[in-house]
């Protein structure tokens, strides 16, 4: 019945606000971090703090991130991200909010998509703002760290790995090819601020909205509940699709309980 019920949502709406999360890259081979609860499955990421303050965290968030590119860096689009991209394709959709980092909307044909938490394929210097593609300086750490080459780990979120109980004191960060400055992926970490510009664009596009789409997110995090909360405040109706609990369930005018490429299978 809900598969049915969320069609007919989708095709009573001319101008859906789409918000996505973890949940729609799963199939892509890029794992989410939260379970049916909304609690976290593992260790929760690095915050920025730590990032910024201590040499030994950020060797050991590269040497991760070294190992864990290799998967992320081949994702490629699965259903869901076509599905989203063919809604766009029909008019239907004005703007996707994307708190992923994996730019597989876009890879999907998505035009109008608004990272909000940033790109994980691009790495900025914190010192002169120059930036490098994720891709060139992934050769770098390589070529600093060979003997870390050839180490496997599971996969997990964003690009990272399973890489405990090592010395990452050995471990060699190459700085900015320009001033020598800290590199950071070019992604809003735990702690850190979304960018304000991105929210009010975002704002004035869901204000715009005749109903909003939520797809494979708990909204655990604020920055991206507030988007619900804020339609709830319009008056604008959201339908949600998500394996588990999310923060807005009381928000909801229709939740579907499934796989997002499932859910979505009608607009392929």
């Amino acid at each position: 019945m809900a598969h049915s019920d969320l069609k007919a949502f989708v095709e009573n709406h001319q101008r859906l606000f789409v918000l996505t999360g973890a949940g729609c890259s799963t199939n892509s081979g890029i794992p989410d971090y939260r379970d049916a609860d909304g609690s976290w499955k593992r260790t929760p990421p690095v915050r920025f703090q730590a990032f910024i303050a201590d040499d030994v965290t950020r060797r050991r968030y590269w040497a991760r991130s070294m190992i864990g590119w290799r998967r992320f860096g081949q994702a490629r689009p699965n259903d869901t991200h076509h599905a989203l991209a063919r809604l766009e394709a029909s008019g239907r959709s004005r703007m996707l909010l994307t708190q992923n980092v994996d730019r597989l909307h876009q890879a999907a044909g998505h035009r109008e998509v608004v990272d909000l938490h940033g790109r994980l394929d691009l790495v900025r210097c914190m010192a002169c703002s120059g930036t490098l593609r994720r891709a060139d300086f992934q050769d770098d750490l390589i070529r600093l760290n060979a003997a870390w080459a050839d180490l496997d780990a599971a996969a997990l979120p964003d690009g990272d790995a399973e890489l405990d109980h090592q010395d990452f004191s050995t471990f060699t960060v190459p700085g900015c090819p320009n001033c020598d400055g800290m590199m950071k992926p070019d992604v809003v970490f735990f702690g850190e601020a979304v960018p304000k510009d991105k929210v009010a664009m975002a704002m004035e596009s869901l204000g715009q909205a005749d109903a909003m789409l939520i797809v494979g997110s708990s909204l655990m995090v604020y920055s991206g509940y507030r988007f619900a909360r804020e339609a709830a405040r319009l008056g604008i109706p959201i339908a949600a699709v998500n394996l588990g609990r999310t923060r807005a369930d009381d928000l909801l005018a229709l939740k579907v309980e499934d796989r997002c490429e499932t859910a979505l299978a009608f607009l392929l």
